[in-house]
């Protein structure tokens, strides 16, 4: 079956937005200014590729010839990353890939298989010249590969792109969510020594993009407050210390590249920018903060009710919701509710046991129950990614035989056997055209929208990031060492902290070697998301889940193998599994220790209370709707176990 990706690049091209008409004016300038460069550095790889042929790989100082030059070709990717990671992400990997191999998991996911890609390129190669034994060929591969891809980026199906201004303005709001996100955190450059000299050549190289874009379409220029901020932001990088660790990421984020953002969203909307392009999918052109929960969308939240927009209605949905939350209706036995495991005084997980009680009331489940808050901003659900809607989790929880053991014709007789849920779901069937009879999909989706309001919160961080309120000087040195010692923002990325980076349209799975017990003997058994994809690289591999409200939602990992946060960070800080001693050949955490002092993980663990979400929880229903059937009469508010 051929992918979707390779179907709609096959229709509407590579890029996915050409457009009926270009832009009035002449567009030479920013194009040739975009060709420059990709020749430039073309003719750098190839540059690279001589001296790796050149150089004895058995010596430290060819060796350290080829990393000098991997390092000066890295400088010129910086001056083009602006659009190559735009136009086209999976080319991409061949020229900065950040692993070996990837599973694709952005957002087609939705409607086709994963499958596995390949990465190349920079990162790999500097990452493989610390190796015990260098192999020329394999290095060569690597940088080839990127050579091969670049050519890609030359082609003029792709350039004939840049005619137009729409591009533009949405290119740059992915390079601001990456200043926020990954570009300052290692995420794709081996050597923290040279993350803040990177991030420097980048903001000046994208400064003479600003420039040739400006001439060539002068009709849609660049706001004049955006460019003033952004040259001061390069002269806060410029006085910054070219350490990665005492990088100021809060002041970079807060005072430069969030205003930034703002200003470029503003741009979008005035200039009535349009895309096709699926880096686009999720982010919302109204939203005016990366620390709005409105930046992007992982799920439908309302289902079944997607064009249900009156406020009265949504209302009314949300209470049924609430109840059917509350109501082991839903189960086999009429005693366990969602409720059972997803506690609402409790963040709607379970505290109290590392893992849920089974259906038989005598077993275990074999993973820890996940919060709902914030689940929406993930596109794949479970810690597996085995689903890809909030309806299709519920619908499988309420029907596992090991969870609430119902049926789906079962649960709406049941549900339809109470007058209250009956006259209710009549009323909503009228607002969804097409679907007049009441079905289970009406019933999830009424508790998908009742739960997915309580992720509408904010917490004191995000209050510090809008400019609200101050924050405490031990919490931003903490969120300072997430950032860049602590390592902790290569994989939880800014701003829902888990693990879906720009452009948000995917959900990323890490393998960091949960052991089955604290005394560090063998890895958990449990395959994670092999069972859903099965390859050698996703054995273990767990979805990233989001810190916020961390302190709240013990016990942690997919097990519950810790009871306490810093339990969590002694782990990490050891280099996870492998760092513990267990044999893990694809874990995807670095196995090194971070290294972090008392001190340092206290202030860590201070900015990680500091995305604490002031949410209002609601006390549970006084009573469940009655019903017909006199054995369902007798059912208790949130079940009985």
């Amino acid at each position: 079956m051929i992918r979707l990706a390779i179907l709609l690049s096959a229709i509407v091209g590579t890029f996915l937005f050409i457009f009926s008409s270009f832009t009035p004016g002449s567009t030479d300038l920013y194009i040739h200014s975009y060709q420059t460069k990709l020749d430039s550095f073309s003719r750098s790889e190839n540059t690279l590729l001589q001296t790796i042929r050149t150089q004895d790989l058995t010596s430290g100082p060819g060796i350290a010839a080829v990393k000098d030059q991997i390092r000066s070709v890295r400088l010129e990717l910086k001056g083009i990353d602006f659009w190559l990671r735009y136009l086209e992400p999976t080319a991409y990997l061949k020229i900065n890939g950040p692993l070996k191999v990837e599973w694709e998991t952005e957002v087609f996911e939705k409607y086709e298989k994963p499958y596995r890609r390949e990465g190349a390129g920079l990162s790999l190669a500097e990452l493989y010249l610390t190796e015990k034994a260098v192999v020329k060929d394999t290095l060569l591969h690597l940088i080839q590969s990127s050579l091969e891809a670049t050519k890609i980026f030359l082609a003029d199906s792709t350039t004939q792109n840049l005619n137009n201004y729409h591009h533009f303005f949405l290119a740059n709001r992915l390079f601001l969510l990456n200043l926020a996100a990954i570009y300052t955190t290692g995420f794709e450059c081996p050597d923290p020594d040279n993350i803040i000299p990177e991030l420097f050549s980048m903001l000046e190289s994208v400064k003479e993009i600003y420039t040739s874009y400006s001439r060539s379409f002068a009709a849609y220029p660049i706001n004049d407050n955006y460019l003033d901020l952004y040259n001061r932001t390069i002269s806060f990088v410029s006085r910054q210390s070219k350490r990665a660790a005492e990088f100021d990421h809060f002041v970079f984020i807060k005072d430069y590249i969030n205003p930034l953002f703002a200003f470029n969203q503003k741009m979008i909307r005035d200039y009535k920018v349009v895309s096709n392009n699926f880096n686009d999918y999720t982010l919302n052109d109204q939203c005016n903060s990366i620390f709005d929960k409105s930046l992007y969308n992982g799920q439908n939240t309302k289902g079944i009710y997607t064009g249900v927009d009156d406020a009265k209605a949504l209302s009314d949905i949300k209470y049924i919701g609430k109840l059917l939350f509350y109501d082991p209706i839903l189960s086999g036995n009429n005693k366990r509710s969602c409720v059972s495991c997803h506690k609402s005084t409790e963040y709607f997980t379970d505290t109290a046991v590392a893992t849920g009680r089974n259906f038989d009331n005598r077993q275990s489940l074999p993973r820890n129950t996940p919060s709902l808050i914030n689940v929406g901003f993930n596109h794949l659900l479970m810690l597996d990614g085995r689903h890809i809607s909030l309806q299709n989790q519920a619908k499988d929880v309420t029907t596992n035989p090991d969870e609430m053991g119902g049926t789906e014709a079962d649960i709406v007789k049941k549900v339809l056997s109470c007058d209250q849920y009956k006259e209710a779901f009549k009323r909503f069937t009228r607002l969804t055209p097409g679907h007049s009879s009441i079905s289970f999909d009406h019933i999830v989706s009424a508790i998908t929208l009742y739960y997915s309001r309580f992720s509408d919160y904010y917490s004191p961080f995000d209050d510090a990031m809008n400019q609200n309120t101050a924050t405490t000087a031990e919490s931003k040195r903490g969120f300072n060492l997430f950032m860049s010692k602590g390592r902790c923002a290569t994989c939880h990325f800014v701003p829902q902290f888990n693990g879906v980076k720009p452009p948000y349209i995917s959900s990323e799975f890490e393998v960091i070697g949960v052991p089955e017990d604290t005394t560090f003997k063998n890895i958990n058994k449990d395959q994670g998301r092999f069972k859903v994809n099965p390859a050698p690289e996703t054995l273990h591999a767990f979805r990233t889940g989001s810190i916020r409200n961390a302190p709240f939602t013990k016990p942690y990992m997919h097990n519950g193998v810790f009871n306490t946060l810093d339990e969590v960070m002694e782990f990490y800080d050891a280099g996870g599994g492998v760092g513990k001693g267990l044999e893990i050949d694809n874990q995807t955490l670095p196995t090194d220790s971070l290294k972090l002092t008392k001190a340092e993980k206290r202030e860590i663990l201070e900015f990680i209370k500091s995305l604490n979400e002031r949410i209002i929880f609601e006390s549970p229903p006084e009573r469940l709707p009655s019903s017909k059937i006199d054995l369902l009469d007798n059912r208790k508010v949130g079940g009985e176990y």
